[in-house]
């Protein structure tokens, strides 16, 4: 018997190494992608890098399944490659405090990486991912978005091209188009988003709080991010041609 056991006997043994040989890269690790990253750790693939800038701070814990009281104001990338080694020491996770942007692009090879997951907020870096990513040929899955929503059920797996209702899905698929990006996969939710309540009882700074910072719960982004690590681990499990092994 081994930790993986119960995963063999989905994924048969040649299934768990391929997991095993493989390198992923989680692009923020906040409530969708801390998710991802700790079941794709979970599931046995050996190499994970882990891209964040973010230290965890007091409003990450009622969805960041890295954010404990004992971890505030700590890189949420040590924070995880740290639960991480914990879940199996021989995992090699590679923490990097940095935020994925056009211009810090290069400092990344993503050609090095059997998949991709994108779990970032800003727009350019996620329009900058998928772009250097398909001209790779570099399996990538796009998060849209988690935030204003309470039902998980909701979520979808589909082409960008093929996504409805989410509003950041439907601005990243007429700037795909723009760019000529195509066969972008994203999990989406189909569910209307709600209105956040600000709580400040200014009426500018109420605003202010709709327009910037989308209401969220635990279940919602949690949910994509596991959505988002079933899909890697089957494709990886199956042996995609695009994959290479870690390095």
């Amino acid at each position: 018997m081994n930790q993986y056991a119960r995963t063999e006997m989905l994924l048969g043994e040649e299934g768990l190494h391929r997991l095993r040989e493989a390198r992923v890269a989680v692009f923020g690790v906040g409530g969708v992608g801390g998710y991802a990253a700790e079941a794709l750790a979970r599931s046995g693939v050996g190499t994970l890098d882990l891209f964040d800038r973010d230290c965890v701070s007091l409003t990450n814990l009622n969805r960041q399944i890295l954010a404990l009281h004992s971890t505030l104001d700590r890189p949420k990338v040590e924070v995880l490659a740290e639960r991480i080694r914990d879940i199996d020491p021989t995992i090699d996770v590679r923490p990097h405090r940095m935020f994925y942007l056009p211009e810090t692009a290069d400092e990344v090879d993503l050609s090095a990486y059997s998949d991709v997951v994108d779990a970032v907020d800003t727009m350019a870096a996620k329009l900058e991912l998928a772009r250097r990513a398909i001209a790779l040929r570099v399996p990538i899955i796009s998060a849209m978005g988690a935030g204003n929503k309470l039902d998980p059920t909701c979520l979808r797996v589909a082409d960008i091209e093929k996504t409805s209702v989410d509003p950041l899905a439907r601005v990243m698929r007429l700037e795909c188009r723009r760019r000529g990006i195509r066969g972008l996969k994203v999990v989406y939710s189909t569910e209307p988003p709600l209105r956040p309540a600000a709580q400040t009882g200014n009426a500018e700074a109420e605003e202010t709080v709709r327009r910037a910072t989308p209401g969220s719960t635990a279940f919602v982004p949690g949910t994509m991010g596991l959505i988002i690590a079933g899909v890697v681990v089957r494709e990886l499990a199956a042996g995609a041609e695009t994959a290479p092994v870690r390095a």
